[in-house]
């Protein structure tokens, strides 16, 4: 898995909870899918316009003035940009199909580009004809009928669009002095391009309004999809509602066609990982590791399951935002930590990637700084029975910055391995600093696995117990042997610990009512999140 921190909601939401200013996921997909159909049209017309302009001497077809006036110069070199725009249109449709955002603001710049050329053409010399309708109004039309965009961002670009043939007029009356027309006369000719700018606005309203009631619409199971949470390479997170007992949770999926663009052997390590998440999260009780509620494949061969939504914001945000925590608190979230972790470890598993992002800080009911544990895609099962390795020959799973050694060495792990990642996290918590950095993965594993660490204690201004320095440097010990054995022993030595203040619900309370204040579960906050999960698990292969 990358070091790059997991997707939030701040970066990749669609919905429509902005009135109506960015588009339905499924829509904006839809859409950008189109813009490489635009590319290729493109790319026909101008073609079609470089050989129409070489046959026209032939034909004795010339005329003096309009679009026929510029060739075979400037008309050659505005229909080669156009042509080279379009191909560039078609390559950029294929290489951001994951960025669907910047390509449908990369089709606007091209709609905006084509309007420019055909200005170009058309005012080269002029012919200012009122009633004519220019190439620009059709366009304009038409591109977001094929590429729908937000109704505002059609509107402002469609009347920029508009405005090229006066703009290419006035680079004209620039190079030629004067043209044999009145004012009136121009303003007439270029209205029906403002005019389409306007009709542009009501395909876009249509369009996304059908959008937003097909998303809100959709169902999985007995559950309701609303705003997208959160995207990833393979799938994403919907706000979600029970049909029946109208209770908020997050759907977690994976789209078939996603699947179906993966290899046979790709798509079957997504689907067993999702699957195995799946099972191992409903397998464990504790109250500290994410709940599920179900698990399915819709008729459309969407794998999904259904988790608890929660309402905080994970470790990594947190010392992020708010800086290195005290050690009473980073004890409070460890000893929560273990006790997840300690279920899972006595049932033979392992998480395989804990990390400050995968720990996530929420409310529940009346308690605050409440620890659940996220995303067991990369569990592995070390029992009497132990699971078929997923991953790729000489890929260590999980995130450098806090893999174990052993796991660097492609050594077969154990229980330890998930205390030294915790032991990671603990000095992110005291010193909201990495034990280890580096230029690359390779450099930051390879410092795991040589280095001895820094105690927490040096890298911080905060005051941290000596016996908590000494527990989370045992816990990042290179032989795994001096390790805490598990995460029911690693409690079992935070309870053991005699912090001078403890960090009570009182003082949490203080902190999340200043800091974090309640809020709705339909309301995403400025800090990013409502849930952060980790969907892109081909970043694991």
């Amino acid at each position: 898995m990358s070091e790059g921190r997991n997707i939030s909601v701040a970066e990749t939401d669609t919905s429509d909870r902005d009135g109506g200013r960015s588009l339905p996921l499924d829509l904006l997909e839809q859409s950008c899918k189109r813009v490489g159909i635009v590319g290729m049209v493109g790319i026909g017309l101008w073609a079609y316009a470089i050989l129409n302009a070489q046959l026209r001497p032939i034909t004795g077809a010339v005329q003096e003035a309009g679009i026929a006036g510029a060739w075979p110069m400037p008309g050659n070199l505005v229909a080669g940009v156009g042509l080279l725009a379009s191909i560039a249109l078609l390559v950029a449709a294929r290489q951001l199909h994951h960025k669907p955002v910047a390509l449908s603001n990369i089709g606007l710049g091209f709609l905006v580009l084509c309007a420019f050329l055909i200005g170009i053409l058309n005012q080269w010399r002029p012919l200012i004809m009122p009633g004519n309708v220019s190439w620009i109004c059709i366009i304009i039309l038409v591109y977001p009928a094929i590429a729908p965009n937000t109704v505002w961002k059609t509107f402002v670009v469609s009347v920029i669009a508009a405005s090229m043939d006066p703009v290419a007029l006035g680079l004209t009356l620039q190079r030629v002095g004067q043209i044999d027309a009145t004012l009136a006369e121009a303003v007439q000719s270029f209205l029906p391009n403002y005019i389409c700018a306007a009709l542009a606005v009501v395909p876009a309203q249509i369009i996304a309004k059908l959008g937003r009631q097909a998303s809100k619409a959709k169902e999985l199971g007995s559950y309701k999809l609303g705003e997208v949470l959160g995207q990833g390479g393979m799938g994403e997170v919907h706000l979600a509602t029970h049909r029946m007992l109208a209770r908020p949770a997050a759907i977690k999926l994976i789209r078939s066609e996603v699947l179906g663009a993966s290899s046979s052997q790709a798509a079957h390590v997504i689907v067993e990982r999702f699957r195995r998440e799946a099972q191992a999260a409903a397998a464990l009780r504790s109250p500290h590791t994410i709940e599920l509620y179900d698990f399915g494949i819709s008729e459309d061969g969407t794998f999904y399951y259904v988790m608890e939504l929660l309402d905080g914001l994970d470790l990594e945000t947190l010392v992020e935002r708010y800086g290195p925590v005290p050690a009473e608190r980073a004890a409070h979230f460890l000893r929560q930590a273990c006790l997840s972790l300690g279920e899972a470890h006595s049932r033979g598993m392992i998480h395989r990637d804990v990390k400050p992002s995968n720990l996530h800080a929420t409310r529940l009911g009346l308690a605050v700084d409440f620890l659940k544990i996220l995303d067991f895609g990369l569990v592995k099962n070390v029992g009497p029975q132990p699971d078929s390795t997923l991953t790729a020959p000489q890929v260590a799973p999980g995130t450098p910055t806090y893999m174990a050694p052993e796991i660097a060495l492609g050594e077969k792990p154990d229980q330890r391995a998930d205390v030294y990642s915790l032991g990671c996290v603990a000095y992110w918590l005291l010193t909201g600093q990495l034990v280890f950095d580096g230029k690359n993965p390779a450099e930051v594993m390879s410092r795991h696995v040589r280095d001895d660490p820094v105690p927490p204690s040096k890298r911080t201004e905060l005051e941290i117990p000596p016996e908590l320095d000494e527990l989370v440097l045992s816990c990042l010990a290179k032989d795994r042997e001096m390790r805490p054995a598990n995460g029911q022993e690693l409690w079992n030595r935070l309870e053991a610990l005699t912090l001078a203040d403890d960090w009570t619900q009182d003082r949490a309370r203080r902190w999340w009512d200043t800091n974090f204040p309640a809020r709705s579960y339909g309301e995403v906050s400025e800090e990013g999140v409502l849930q952060r999960a980790s969907l892109s698990v081909d970043r694991n292969t």
